[in-house]
């Protein structure tokens, strides 16, 4: 614990803010000593302007901590971003210009050629582009992000079906209401309905997957040849993203093959070793009931995304229906993971 590295939180008083917070207050690598976020908060303790809507206590230290504005002038070299879309964009450039090591977890640079769109088991070798951003860009610094929640839930489950020969993808989304943020859905909306539509997600499912499920070639990504379709639909649940997907592979891969392949990803050596990451990525449930939100979505301390329902589709081949951590798995926790892989790789020394 003494070794552990710096690090600091943009965007630390929203939900995802809090996650970072409580995931990062004991980590055994990094160590939360700098915070920022808006004008309103910046100079007041954490405490004082963190409306914390966690289970978990806010940690007595972090409370203390005075809050920063925006600026990388006193933050650490690696800092995590959980900025809203709005204003993400050029202060994260503006961290990377200035040195810092920015692993993020907003929409803004995710499909630009040089930035790692990163899920450590499944594409640590993409990685590989922050040497290509930095000579590009002229950056001393690098952005890092981690793919939209929902994404990586669908995504997480399609890795272990690539040696089959990935070629189509059908899948709709049950979104949770944190996905939305605080304070989100507006009750009257939520409750007791489905809304079927949620700005920007279906393009960002499309996009995000061909990109990384691609092979790295040179300086970029070249994107998986898998047609992907996706609807995405905001359902009455607190926490816990459900996808449920049709795929067409180019095997014909029965159905015990199928489940044995999600049983047995692990990511390989890239991740072995990493703190958050969990001992089996993507986990099997029985019965014609699972998952469900209730009883999985906390599986491998919400790393883990839970599969089930594996059955013949009459359209696409199979189908099957997986659910994951939105705001773990789908946010800070990946986040923080893709760091833990980035020091792995020998890039916060």
């Amino acid at each position: 614990m003494e070794d552990r590295i710096d690090v600091g939180l943009l965007g630390a008083t929203g939900v995802v803010g809090q996650q970072f917070v409580v995931r990062l207050a004991a980590h055994p690598w990094f160590r939360l000593t700098w915070l920022g976020a808006s004008e309103r908060s910046e100079g007041r303790p954490y405490r004082d302007c963190a409306a914390w809507r966690l289970p978990l206590p806010m940690p007595d230290d972090i409370g203390a901590m005075t809050v920063s504005g925006v600026a990388p002038a006193l933050a650490p070299r690696l800092v995590f971003s959980a900025l809203d879309a709005s204003v993400a964009g050029p202060v994260e450039a503006a961290f990377a210009a200035a040195g810092r090591l920015v692993v993020s977890n907003s929409k803004n640079h995710r499909m630009e050629s040089d930035v790692p769109l990163l899920i450590p088991e499944v594409n640590a070798r993409h990685l590989a582009l922050v040497g290509h951003q930095r000579t590009r860009r002229g950056w001393p610094g690098a952005i890092v992000t981690n793919p939209n929640c929902s994404t990586v839930i669908l995504v997480m489950t399609l890795a272990p079906l690539r040696p089959f020969g990935l070629r189509a993808v059908s899948v709709t989304t049950l979104q949770a209401l944190s996905g939305a943020g605080y304070p989100g859905v507006a009750s009257l909306d939520a409750i007791g309905n489905v809304v079927p539509f949620i700005e920007g997600e279906e393009c960002k499912i499309e996009t995000e997957t061909g990109k990384i499920l691609g092979e790295l070639r040179g300086g970029a990504v070249v994107p998986h040849d898998a047609v992907v379709s996706a609807q995405t639909m905001r359902v009455p649940v607190p926490n816990g993203h459900t996808v449920a997907v049709s795929v067409r592979l180019d095997g014909r891969p029965s159905a015990a093959e199928i489940r044995r392949a999600f049983e047995t990803f692990t990511g390989g050596p890239a991740v072995a070793g990493l703190p958050s990451a969990p001992a089996r990525p993507v986990v099997y449930v029985d019965g014609d009931a699972r998952p469900q939100p209730r009883l999985d979505v906390g599986t491998g301390d919400g790393m883990t995304v839970s599969v089930g329902r594996l059955r013949e589709c009459p359209v696409l081949g199979w189908k099957y229906v997986a659910l994951g951590d939105n705001v773990v798995r789908g946010a800070a926790g990946g986040a923080i993971l893709n760091a833990e892989l980035m020091r792995a790789e020998g890039m916060l020394t």
